[in-house]
Protein backbone atom coordinates (compact mmCIF):
# COMPACT_ATOMS: atom_id res chain seq x y z
CA UNK A 1 0.00 0.00 0.00
CA UNK A 2 1.75 3.44 -1.02
CA UNK A 3 -0.46 5.41 1.88
CA UNK A 4 -2.15 4.77 4.95
CA UNK A 5 -3.24 8.24 6.55
CA UNK A 6 -6.26 9.78 5.54
CA UNK A 7 -7.50 13.46 6.83
CA UNK A 8 -11.20 14.09 6.66
CA UNK A 9 -11.94 18.09 6.41
CA UNK A 10 -15.62 18.31 6.43
CA UNK A 11 -18.39 20.06 7.86
CA UNK A 12 -21.75 17.91 7.64
CA UNK A 13 -21.77 15.02 10.49
CA UNK A 14 -23.10 12.28 8.04
CA UNK A 15 -20.97 12.60 5.56
CA UNK A 16 -18.15 13.30 7.96
CA UNK A 17 -19.11 10.00 9.72
CA UNK A 18 -19.36 8.29 6.60
CA UNK A 19 -16.22 9.05 5.29
CA UNK A 20 -14.53 7.93 8.32
CA UNK A 21 -16.21 4.66 8.49
CA UNK A 22 -15.22 3.78 5.06
CA UNK A 23 -11.92 4.92 5.36
CA UNK A 24 -11.20 2.41 8.59
CA UNK A 25 -13.20 -0.39 7.27
CA UNK A 26 -9.84 -0.35 4.98
CA UNK A 27 -7.35 -0.36 7.92
CA UNK A 28 -6.33 3.15 7.01
CA UNK A 29 -5.58 5.58 9.57
CA UNK A 30 -8.01 8.45 9.91
CA UNK A 31 -8.48 11.89 11.08
CA UNK A 32 -11.34 13.95 11.40
CA UNK A 33 -11.80 18.04 11.47
CA UNK A 34 -15.17 19.78 10.96
CA UNK A 35 -13.32 23.37 10.20
CA UNK A 36 -10.44 24.58 8.64
CA UNK A 37 -9.11 25.80 12.12
CA UNK A 38 -9.02 22.28 12.93
CA UNK A 39 -7.38 20.87 9.81
CA UNK A 40 -4.44 23.37 10.69
CA UNK A 41 -4.27 21.67 14.35
CA UNK A 42 -3.80 18.11 12.60
CA UNK A 43 -1.80 19.45 9.91
CA UNK A 44 0.85 20.73 12.44
CA UNK A 45 0.73 17.43 14.14
CA UNK A 46 1.31 14.85 11.50
CA UNK A 47 1.32 14.22 7.76
CA UNK A 48 -1.35 12.82 5.50
CA UNK A 49 -1.38 10.97 2.32
CA UNK A 50 -4.59 12.06 0.97
CA UNK A 51 -7.27 14.78 2.58
CA UNK A 52 -10.67 14.59 1.52
CA UNK A 53 -11.57 18.24 1.50
CA UNK A 54 -15.28 20.15 1.61
CA UNK A 55 -15.22 22.54 -0.72
CA UNK A 56 -17.60 25.25 1.44
CA UNK A 57 -16.93 24.93 5.16
CA UNK A 58 -17.47 27.38 8.06
CA UNK A 59 -14.52 28.92 8.49
CA UNK A 60 -13.08 29.41 5.32
CA UNK A 61 -13.27 28.01 1.55
CA UNK A 62 -11.74 25.18 0.78
CA UNK A 63 -9.96 25.95 -2.41
CA UNK A 64 -7.71 28.36 -0.45
CA UNK A 65 -6.96 26.06 1.68
CA UNK A 66 -6.30 23.59 -1.07
CA UNK A 67 -3.16 26.20 -2.33
CA UNK A 68 -2.24 26.10 1.42
CA UNK A 69 -1.89 22.12 1.66
CA UNK A 70 -0.10 22.66 -1.71
CA UNK A 71 3.15 24.54 -0.62
CA UNK A 72 3.15 22.00 2.32
CA UNK A 73 6.53 20.19 2.15
CA UNK A 74 4.90 16.19 2.13
CA UNK A 75 2.40 17.37 -0.45
CA UNK A 76 -0.85 15.03 0.08
CA UNK A 77 -3.20 14.18 -2.33
CA UNK A 78 -6.23 16.35 -2.12
CA UNK A 79 -9.90 15.31 -3.20
CA UNK A 80 -12.24 17.97 -3.48
CA UNK A 81 -15.83 16.79 -1.94
CA UNK A 82 -19.26 19.07 -2.46
CA UNK A 83 -22.93 19.27 -2.68
CA UNK A 84 -23.18 22.33 -5.17
CA UNK A 85 -20.58 21.03 -8.09
CA UNK A 86 -20.69 22.52 -11.47
CA UNK A 87 -17.76 22.38 -14.21
CA UNK A 88 -16.30 25.62 -13.14
CA UNK A 89 -15.44 24.94 -9.92
CA UNK A 90 -14.34 21.50 -10.92
CA UNK A 91 -12.10 22.89 -13.42
CA UNK A 92 -10.72 25.57 -10.87
CA UNK A 93 -9.74 23.51 -8.18
CA UNK A 94 -8.11 20.98 -10.55
CA UNK A 95 -6.16 23.73 -11.86
CA UNK A 96 -5.28 24.74 -8.04
CA UNK A 97 -3.69 21.40 -7.11
CA UNK A 98 -6.63 19.07 -6.58
CA UNK A 99 -5.63 15.02 -7.50
CA UNK A 100 -9.69 14.74 -8.31
CA UNK A 101 -12.86 15.88 -7.48
CA UNK A 102 -16.16 14.27 -6.12
CA UNK A 103 -20.11 14.99 -5.77
CA UNK A 104 -22.13 14.05 -2.92
CA UNK A 105 -24.25 11.99 -2.27
CA UNK A 106 -21.59 9.03 -3.15
CA UNK A 107 -21.64 5.52 -2.34
CA UNK A 108 -18.70 3.29 -0.95
CA UNK A 109 -18.01 1.94 -4.31
CA UNK A 110 -16.79 5.30 -5.25
CA UNK A 111 -14.69 6.21 -2.41
CA UNK A 112 -12.74 2.42 -3.52
CA UNK A 113 -12.17 3.82 -7.01
CA UNK A 114 -10.89 6.79 -5.30
CA UNK A 115 -8.52 5.00 -3.10
CA UNK A 116 -7.50 2.58 -6.08
CA UNK A 117 -6.87 5.73 -7.99
CA UNK A 118 -4.94 7.96 -5.47
CA UNK A 119 -2.76 4.96 -4.37
CA UNK A 120 -1.47 4.29 -8.31
CA UNK A 121 -0.84 8.00 -8.25
CA UNK A 122 1.02 8.49 -5.24
CA UNK A 123 3.16 5.29 -5.53
CA UNK A 124 4.32 6.73 -9.75
CA UNK A 125 5.22 10.16 -8.08
CA UNK A 126 7.47 8.45 -5.47
CA UNK A 127 8.79 6.76 -7.81
CA UNK A 128 9.57 9.66 -10.58
CA UNK A 129 11.06 10.73 -7.76
CA UNK A 130 13.43 8.18 -6.83
CA UNK A 131 14.54 7.41 -10.76
CA UNK A 132 15.32 11.09 -11.20
CA UNK A 133 17.58 10.91 -8.06
CA UNK A 134 19.04 8.08 -9.86
CA UNK A 135 18.60 8.91 -13.56
CA UNK A 136 21.28 6.82 -15.30
CA UNK A 137 21.95 6.44 -19.26
CA UNK A 138 20.11 3.19 -20.87
CA UNK A 139 22.82 1.24 -21.42
CA UNK A 140 20.39 -0.12 -24.76
CA UNK A 141 20.70 -4.31 -23.86
CA UNK A 142 23.57 -6.75 -23.42
CA UNK A 143 26.08 -6.49 -25.85
CA UNK A 144 28.27 -9.56 -27.16
CA UNK A 145 28.31 -12.59 -29.30
CA UNK A 146 30.78 -14.81 -27.31
CA UNK A 147 29.43 -18.42 -26.41
CA UNK A 148 29.39 -17.60 -22.47
CA UNK A 149 27.35 -14.74 -23.00
CA UNK A 150 25.10 -16.80 -25.08
CA UNK A 151 24.57 -19.22 -22.70
CA UNK A 152 23.79 -16.21 -20.10
CA UNK A 153 21.37 -15.12 -22.69
CA UNK A 154 19.71 -18.36 -22.48
CA UNK A 155 19.53 -18.12 -18.39
CA UNK A 156 17.98 -14.98 -18.46
CA UNK A 157 15.41 -15.59 -20.97
CA UNK A 158 14.99 -18.71 -19.11
CA UNK A 159 13.85 -17.06 -15.74
CA UNK A 160 12.93 -13.65 -16.56
CA UNK A 161 9.03 -14.18 -17.28
CA UNK A 162 9.23 -16.22 -13.55
CA UNK A 163 8.85 -14.15 -10.55
CA UNK A 164 11.85 -16.67 -8.93
CA UNK A 165 14.53 -14.42 -7.19
CA UNK A 166 17.59 -14.35 -8.68
CA UNK A 167 21.14 -14.17 -7.16
CA UNK A 168 22.99 -12.58 -9.69
CA UNK A 169 27.46 -13.10 -9.17
CA UNK A 170 30.35 -11.65 -10.60
CA UNK A 171 33.32 -9.77 -10.08
CA UNK A 172 33.10 -5.86 -10.28
CA UNK A 173 32.43 -4.16 -13.54
CA UNK A 174 31.11 -7.36 -15.33
CA UNK A 175 27.52 -5.87 -15.60
CA UNK A 176 25.17 -7.47 -13.19
CA UNK A 177 23.16 -4.47 -12.96
CA UNK A 178 22.97 -4.46 -16.37
CA UNK A 179 21.37 -8.15 -16.09
CA UNK A 180 19.24 -7.12 -13.45
CA UNK A 181 18.03 -5.00 -15.78
CA UNK A 182 17.55 -7.26 -18.31
CA UNK A 183 15.55 -9.44 -16.32
CA UNK A 184 12.94 -6.57 -15.87
CA UNK A 185 12.90 -5.73 -19.28
CA UNK A 186 11.80 -9.17 -19.77
CA UNK A 187 9.34 -9.72 -17.12
CA UNK A 188 5.75 -9.52 -17.17
CA UNK A 189 6.72 -6.59 -14.64
CA UNK A 190 8.37 -4.40 -17.04
CA UNK A 191 5.25 -2.01 -16.94
CA UNK A 192 5.29 -1.89 -12.83
CA UNK A 193 8.62 -0.45 -11.12
CA UNK A 194 12.06 -0.98 -11.00
CA UNK A 195 13.36 -0.34 -7.81
CA UNK A 196 17.00 -0.26 -6.77
CA UNK A 197 18.69 0.01 -3.68
CA UNK A 198 23.34 -0.26 -3.38
CA UNK A 199 23.14 -1.79 0.43
CA UNK A 200 27.08 -0.63 0.41
CA UNK A 201 26.64 2.74 -0.42
CA UNK A 202 24.20 3.73 2.63
CA UNK A 203 25.29 4.09 6.07
CA UNK A 204 24.51 1.11 9.05
CA UNK A 205 21.95 3.94 10.59
CA UNK A 206 19.97 4.55 7.56
CA UNK A 207 19.63 1.54 5.76
CA UNK A 208 16.54 0.09 7.61
CA UNK A 209 14.61 3.44 7.14
CA UNK A 210 15.80 2.84 3.25
CA UNK A 211 14.54 -0.97 2.91
CA UNK A 212 10.98 -0.28 4.70
CA UNK A 213 10.58 3.68 5.60
CA UNK A 214 9.99 5.38 8.65
CA UNK A 215 7.14 7.43 10.32
CA UNK A 216 7.48 11.19 11.31
CA UNK A 217 9.73 11.30 14.89
CA UNK A 218 11.08 7.78 14.41
CA UNK A 219 14.41 9.43 14.87
CA UNK A 220 16.53 12.60 14.61
CA UNK A 221 16.17 14.15 11.60
CA UNK A 222 12.53 12.20 10.58
CA UNK A 223 10.81 15.06 10.09
CA UNK A 224 8.26 13.43 7.53
CA UNK A 225 6.97 10.27 7.01
CA UNK A 226 8.52 8.45 3.78
CA UNK A 227 8.28 5.19 2.20
CA UNK A 228 10.72 2.56 1.38
CA UNK A 229 11.98 0.84 -1.47
CA UNK A 230 9.80 -1.91 -0.75
CA UNK A 231 6.66 -0.09 -0.76
CA UNK A 232 7.88 1.97 -3.51
CA UNK A 233 9.04 -1.38 -5.53
CA UNK A 234 4.98 -2.86 -4.83
CA UNK A 235 4.20 -4.92 -7.99
CA UNK A 236 7.36 -4.45 -9.26
CA UNK A 237 10.76 -5.55 -9.00
CA UNK A 238 13.14 -4.42 -6.22
CA UNK A 239 16.92 -4.90 -6.70
CA UNK A 240 19.12 -5.14 -3.27
CA UNK A 241 22.68 -4.30 -5.26
CA UNK A 242 25.85 -5.97 -3.30
CA UNK A 243 23.48 -7.76 -1.03
CA UNK A 244 26.53 -9.08 1.10
CA UNK A 245 26.80 -5.91 2.61
CA UNK A 246 23.41 -5.68 4.27
CA UNK A 247 24.27 -5.16 8.27
CA UNK A 248 24.27 -8.44 10.24
CA UNK A 249 21.30 -6.65 12.61
CA UNK A 250 18.92 -6.04 9.18
CA UNK A 251 19.59 -9.73 7.57
CA UNK A 252 16.96 -11.17 9.85
CA UNK A 253 14.28 -8.37 8.75
CA UNK A 254 15.21 -9.18 5.44
CA UNK A 255 14.73 -12.86 5.68
CA UNK A 256 11.41 -12.00 6.98
CA UNK A 257 10.24 -9.69 3.97
CA UNK A 258 11.38 -12.39 1.66
CA UNK A 259 9.20 -14.92 3.35
CA UNK A 260 6.38 -13.00 4.01
CA UNK A 261 6.26 -10.65 1.86
CA UNK A 262 5.45 -8.15 4.94
CA UNK A 263 6.89 -5.35 7.31
CA UNK A 264 6.54 -2.46 9.24
CA UNK A 265 8.20 0.99 8.85
CA UNK A 266 10.61 2.24 11.41
CA UNK A 267 8.90 3.39 14.14
CA UNK A 268 5.76 2.46 13.26
CA UNK A 269 3.19 -0.72 14.57
CA UNK A 270 1.42 -1.01 11.32
CA UNK A 271 2.07 -4.15 9.37
CA UNK A 272 2.14 -3.45 5.56
CA UNK A 273 2.17 -6.06 2.84
CA UNK A 274 3.49 -5.75 -0.76
CA UNK A 275 4.38 -8.16 -3.83
CA UNK A 276 7.67 -7.36 -5.05
CA UNK A 277 10.10 -9.83 -6.89
CA UNK A 278 13.40 -9.87 -5.69
CA UNK A 279 17.42 -9.73 -7.45
CA UNK A 280 20.18 -9.85 -5.77
CA UNK A 281 23.60 -9.13 -6.70
CA UNK A 282 27.10 -9.47 -5.42
CA UNK A 283 30.55 -9.45 -5.63
CA UNK A 284 31.78 -11.95 -2.72
CA UNK A 285 32.21 -15.12 -2.47
CA UNK A 286 28.60 -15.56 -0.44
CA UNK A 287 29.37 -19.40 0.79
CA UNK A 288 32.66 -17.76 2.49
CA UNK A 289 30.31 -15.05 4.13
CA UNK A 290 28.05 -17.49 5.45
CA UNK A 291 31.00 -20.03 6.94
CA UNK A 292 32.46 -16.97 8.60
CA UNK A 293 29.17 -16.32 10.24
CA UNK A 294 28.98 -12.58 8.33
CA UNK A 295 26.08 -13.43 6.18
CA UNK A 296 23.11 -15.71 7.61
CA UNK A 297 22.66 -18.54 5.98
CA UNK A 298 18.66 -18.75 5.44
CA UNK A 299 18.76 -15.62 4.00
CA UNK A 300 21.60 -17.13 1.75
CA UNK A 301 19.27 -19.99 0.46
CA UNK A 302 16.38 -17.68 0.14
CA UNK A 303 18.31 -15.26 -2.40
CA UNK A 304 20.24 -18.00 -4.57
CA UNK A 305 16.75 -19.75 -5.65
CA UNK A 306 17.88 -18.81 -9.40
CA UNK A 307 21.88 -18.30 -9.68
CA UNK A 308 23.07 -16.31 -12.44
CA UNK A 309 27.03 -15.73 -12.87
CA UNK A 310 28.34 -12.93 -14.93
CA UNK A 311 31.78 -13.69 -16.94
CA UNK A 312 34.65 -11.64 -16.08
CA UNK A 313 35.67 -9.70 -19.86
CA UNK A 314 38.76 -11.85 -19.93
CA UNK A 315 36.60 -14.64 -20.13
CA UNK A 316 34.80 -13.27 -23.11
CA UNK A 317 37.26 -11.75 -25.90
CA UNK A 318 34.86 -12.47 -28.20
CA UNK A 319 32.97 -9.10 -26.99
CA UNK A 320 36.08 -7.10 -26.22
CA UNK A 321 35.99 -5.43 -29.93
CA UNK A 322 32.21 -5.18 -30.08
CA UNK A 323 31.88 -3.56 -26.88
CA UNK A 324 34.51 -1.32 -27.80
CA UNK A 325 32.26 -0.46 -30.90
CA UNK A 326 28.86 0.57 -28.99
CA UNK A 327 30.49 2.05 -26.21
CA UNK A 328 32.91 4.72 -29.04
CA UNK A 329 29.52 4.93 -30.85
CA UNK A 330 28.06 6.38 -27.76
CA UNK A 331 30.19 8.67 -26.69
CA UNK A 332 31.26 10.15 -29.89
CA UNK A 333 27.42 10.93 -30.03
CA UNK A 334 27.20 12.25 -26.66
CA UNK A 335 30.52 14.07 -27.05
CA UNK A 336 29.65 15.61 -30.99
CA UNK A 337 32.75 13.81 -32.65
CA UNK A 338 33.46 11.58 -35.94
CA UNK A 339 35.18 9.18 -34.37
CA UNK A 340 36.65 6.68 -37.19
CA UNK A 341 36.83 3.80 -35.46
CA UNK A 342 40.00 2.10 -34.07
CA UNK A 343 43.45 1.45 -35.12
CA UNK A 344 45.27 -2.25 -35.77
CA UNK A 345 47.08 -0.58 -32.58
CA UNK A 346 44.71 -0.24 -30.69
CA UNK A 347 42.29 -2.83 -31.86
CA UNK A 348 45.58 -5.28 -30.96
CA UNK A 349 46.24 -3.61 -27.27
CA UNK A 350 42.48 -3.89 -26.00
CA UNK A 351 42.42 -7.64 -26.97
CA UNK A 352 46.00 -8.19 -25.47
CA UNK A 353 44.70 -6.22 -22.14
CA UNK A 354 43.33 -8.48 -19.45
CA UNK A 355 41.00 -5.88 -17.90
CA UNK A 356 40.92 -6.25 -14.57
CA UNK A 357 38.20 -3.67 -14.46
CA UNK A 358 36.20 -5.33 -16.99
CA UNK A 359 33.23 -4.16 -18.52
CA UNK A 360 33.22 -0.90 -16.36
CA UNK A 361 37.23 -0.03 -17.11
CA UNK A 362 36.50 -0.62 -21.12
CA UNK A 363 33.58 1.94 -20.67
CA UNK A 364 36.01 4.04 -19.57
CA UNK A 365 39.12 3.95 -21.56
CA UNK A 366 36.66 4.03 -24.22
CA UNK A 367 34.74 7.60 -23.18
CA UNK A 368 38.22 9.20 -22.29
CA UNK A 369 39.77 7.82 -25.63
CA UNK A 370 36.83 9.42 -27.35
CA UNK A 371 37.93 12.60 -25.50
CA UNK A 372 41.48 12.59 -26.50
CA UNK A 373 40.60 11.92 -30.71
CA UNK A 374 41.02 14.03 -33.05
CA UNK A 375 37.44 14.65 -35.33
CA UNK A 376 37.85 12.18 -38.47
CA UNK A 377 40.52 10.06 -37.03
CA UNK A 378 40.37 6.64 -35.34
CA UNK A 379 40.96 5.42 -32.09
CA UNK A 380 44.70 5.35 -31.01
CA UNK A 381 46.19 2.95 -28.88
CA UNK A 382 48.09 6.05 -26.88
CA UNK A 383 44.26 7.35 -26.60
CA UNK A 384 43.54 4.56 -25.25
CA UNK A 385 46.37 4.87 -22.55
CA UNK A 386 46.81 0.68 -22.20
CA UNK A 387 50.25 -1.12 -22.45
CA UNK A 388 52.01 -0.30 -25.86
CA UNK A 389 51.82 -3.81 -27.67
CA UNK A 390 55.41 -4.81 -29.78
CA UNK A 391 55.75 -5.90 -33.52
CA UNK A 392 55.75 -9.03 -32.34
CA UNK A 393 52.13 -9.29 -30.90
CA UNK A 394 50.82 -6.77 -33.43
CA UNK A 395 50.64 -10.29 -35.74
CA UNK A 396 49.15 -12.15 -32.96
CA UNK A 397 47.06 -9.60 -32.69
CA UNK A 398 46.20 -9.51 -35.80
CA UNK A 399 45.49 -13.01 -36.00
CA UNK A 400 43.72 -12.64 -32.82
CA UNK A 401 41.53 -10.08 -34.74
CA UNK A 402 40.41 -12.54 -37.47
CA UNK A 403 39.56 -15.61 -35.25
CA UNK A 404 36.26 -17.21 -35.21
CA UNK A 405 36.71 -18.82 -31.54
CA UNK A 406 36.99 -18.16 -28.58
CA UNK A 407 40.38 -17.94 -26.96
CA UNK A 408 41.86 -16.97 -23.33
CA UNK A 409 45.29 -14.65 -24.55
CA UNK A 410 47.11 -14.68 -21.57
CA UNK A 411 49.80 -11.41 -21.53
CA UNK A 412 52.73 -12.67 -20.46
CA UNK A 413 52.89 -14.42 -24.10
CA UNK A 414 53.07 -10.86 -25.50
CA UNK A 415 56.20 -9.03 -26.77
CA UNK A 416 55.81 -5.65 -25.06
CA UNK A 417 58.04 -2.69 -25.39
CA UNK A 418 60.92 -2.03 -23.20
CA UNK A 419 59.80 0.48 -19.89
CA UNK A 420 61.04 3.18 -19.00
CA UNK A 421 62.04 3.88 -15.75
CA UNK A 422 59.57 4.93 -13.30
CA UNK A 423 59.95 8.42 -11.93
CA UNK A 424 60.76 9.20 -8.46
CA UNK A 425 57.33 9.94 -7.68
CA UNK A 426 56.49 6.56 -8.57
CA UNK A 427 58.74 4.75 -6.41
CA UNK A 428 55.89 3.57 -4.21
CA UNK A 429 54.47 1.56 -6.65
CA UNK A 430 57.44 -0.87 -6.16
CA UNK A 431 59.20 -3.10 -4.20
CA UNK A 432 62.84 -3.31 -3.36
CA UNK A 433 63.49 -5.42 -6.23
CA UNK A 434 62.09 -3.30 -8.54
CA UNK A 435 59.27 -5.34 -9.13
CA UNK A 436 55.24 -3.65 -9.64
CA UNK A 437 53.58 -4.10 -6.57
CA UNK A 438 49.90 -5.55 -7.38
CA UNK A 439 46.33 -3.57 -7.05
CA UNK A 440 45.52 -5.64 -3.82
CA UNK A 441 49.06 -4.69 -2.50
CA UNK A 442 48.72 -1.11 -3.73
CA UNK A 443 44.85 -0.71 -2.30
CA UNK A 444 46.49 -2.15 1.31
CA UNK A 445 49.09 0.27 1.19
CA UNK A 446 46.68 3.25 0.36
CA UNK A 447 44.47 2.37 3.43
CA UNK A 448 47.36 1.91 5.76
CA UNK A 449 48.79 5.32 4.78
CA UNK A 450 45.05 6.87 5.07
CA UNK A 451 44.69 5.68 8.80
CA UNK A 452 47.84 7.12 9.21
CA UNK A 453 47.12 10.39 8.10
CA UNK A 454 43.93 10.26 10.35
CA UNK A 455 45.71 9.06 13.45
CA UNK A 456 43.41 5.94 13.09
CA UNK A 457 40.08 7.70 12.24
CA UNK A 458 38.57 5.05 9.99
CA UNK A 459 35.68 7.36 9.22
CA UNK A 460 37.82 10.44 8.10
CA UNK A 461 40.49 7.36 6.68
CA UNK A 462 36.93 6.04 4.31
CA UNK A 463 36.55 9.91 3.35
CA UNK A 464 40.43 10.39 1.78
CA UNK A 465 39.72 6.98 0.21
CA UNK A 466 36.39 7.63 -1.02
CA UNK A 467 34.82 4.62 -0.09
CA UNK A 468 32.31 3.88 2.66
CA UNK A 469 32.95 3.12 6.29
CA UNK A 470 31.48 -0.68 5.66
CA UNK A 471 33.62 -0.94 2.60
CA UNK A 472 36.78 0.30 4.92
CA UNK A 473 35.65 -2.01 7.76
CA UNK A 474 35.30 -5.11 5.31
CA UNK A 475 38.79 -4.66 4.36
CA UNK A 476 40.41 -4.29 7.69
CA UNK A 477 38.68 -7.75 8.30
CA UNK A 478 39.47 -9.17 5.45
CA UNK A 479 43.65 -8.50 6.24
CA UNK A 480 42.71 -9.66 9.90
CA UNK A 481 41.24 -12.73 9.18
CA UNK A 482 44.32 -13.52 6.50
CA UNK A 483 46.67 -12.91 9.27
CA UNK A 484 48.00 -9.81 7.64
CA UNK A 485 46.17 -6.68 9.92
CA UNK A 486 47.28 -3.12 9.30
CA UNK A 487 48.98 -1.89 11.81
CA UNK A 488 47.70 1.89 13.24
CA UNK A 489 47.78 4.57 15.96
CA UNK A 490 44.77 3.57 17.99
CA UNK A 491 41.34 5.88 16.62
CA UNK A 492 37.55 6.67 16.65
CA UNK A 493 35.03 5.71 14.08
Amino acid sequence: MSFDKVLIVEDEPVVRSLLTEIFSRRKFSVAAAETLAQADTLLLKDSFDLVMLDIRLPDGDGQQFLERLAALPERPLVMMVTGYGSIESAVSCMRAGAFDYVLKPFTPSQIDIIIKKAQSYRQLLQVNKLLSDQAAEDEGGIVGRSPVLLRLRQLIERVAPTDATVLITGENGTGKEMVARELYRRSPRRQNPFIKVNCAAISENLIESEFFGHERGAFTGATDRREGRFELAHQGTLLLDEVSEIPANLQAKLLRVLQEREFERVGGNRTIKVNVRIIATSNRDLISYVEKGQFRQDLYYRLNVFPVHVPALRERGDDILPLAGHFLARFARRFGVKVTGFSDSAQGAMLAYRWPGNVRELQNTIERAVILTEAGHPVSAAALGLPLVGQASSSAGESLLNASQPFDFEPQAVAVAEPEPLPASAASLTRADGTVLTIAELEKQAIANALVQTEGNRTKAADLLGISIRTLRNKLQEYRDAGAPIETPVGTD
